[in-house]
């Protein structure tokens, strides 16, 4: 049987798309909690927003983390290790069935809060005795790990490993996946607080669990949203009056209020890149029928637990 120049280029061409098809749905993030630092419910709320969620186990949320995976090379790297580690470990395996190993190929942090860095006691020997589980974070965080305790002492025995990030340095996790940090404004008590924006064969994605206000960082939020396809931004608060006995300048957010005023003139493709995480229990989206339905309606979207993006 002949077999024509034209005919071999169209079956090059049919296994080139087929490849490259395959890597891109190898990589995505699986939402794996979306709460703010102290959870939902919260410790000690005894207001509307949390007797739900504590006499239902089903509207109980994780604080803010996700997994990134990238199938072809059978890994997984966990972004924030929070006080829900556990729950968020047998959550991805379960949801995966068990593909991938149990402890993530690598740990990245945003900052020393307690919901984002904390976790990482799970790792000590008290627990899980992990071997060299490398924990990526800025030079004062990495500073500071390794300095203080009980964080020493995870470095000392080698349970896990810290590797340096550096600002505005690409870092390749694998062939499939790039991820470039920033510094935004927040209360930097014992480190930066990073950003990230991921590259993968796919999509691009950016990552802001916290921040001060968007008008304090250098960087014009709208066009950092416009240069990726979906943004996981903070939204602790919804609006200024959720917190009637603390001064809300004692720990500044952007409100949900404030960011979709920002892009109220956007198109409705932008604000749909929008997905808000890292919910106070305070803040009415994340457990008001109501106030969810109307949010809704607005073309932005909310993180979901458990979902992919």
């Amino acid at each position: 049987m002949k077999i024509t120049r034209s005919f071999f280029l169209f079956i090059i061409t049919i296994l080139l798309f087929s490849q490259t098809g395959s890597a891109q749905n190898n990589v995505y993030i699986q939402i794996l909690g979306i709460a703010q630092d102290g959870g939902y419910p919260h410790l000690g709320c005894k207001k509307q927003c949390c007797t739900m969620a504590w006499a239902n186990d089903s509207l109980k949320k994780n604080v803010v983390s996700f997994a990134l995976v990238d199938s072809s090379v059978n890994k997984w790297w966990l972004f924030e290790a929070t006080p829900d580690i556990k729950e968020q470990l047998q959550l991805f395996k379960n949801s995966t069935g068990g593909k991938y190993n149990y402890l993530p190929d690598g740990i990245l942090l945003t900052h020393a809060h307690i919901g984002h860095y904390t976790g990482l006691m799970e790792l000590g020997r008290e627990v899980m005795n992990a071997k060299e589980v490398p924990v990526y974070v800025l030079p004062k965080f990495k500073t500071f790990l390794e300095t203080n305790g009980p964080w020493s002492q995870l470095v000392s025995l080698k349970n896990i490993v810290i590797n340096s990030l550096s600002e505005n340095v690409p870092l390749a996790l694998s062939t499939n996946i790039q991820i470039e940090t920033f510094t935004v404004p927040h209360r930097d008590e014992f480190s930066e607080t990073a950003g990230f924006k991921i590259g993968t064969t796919n999509k691009k994605y950016l990552f802001i669990p916290d921040i001060d206000k968007w008008q304090k960082w250098n960087k014009n939020i709208i066009d950092e949203v416009k240069s990726v396809d979906i943004a996981l931004l903070d939204a602790t608060f919804y609006d200024n009056t959720e917190l009637p006995n603390r001064k809300m300048e004692d720990v500044p957010h952007p409100m949900v209020k404030e960011t979709m005023a920002l892009f109220k003139n956007e198109s409705t493709a932008v604000k749909a890149k929008i997905y808000f995480i890292h919910f106070n229990h305070t803040n009415p989206t994340l457990w008001n029928k109501e106030a969810q339905n109307n949010f809704h309606k607005t073309g932005f979207k909310m993180a979901k637990q458990g979902e992919r993006l």
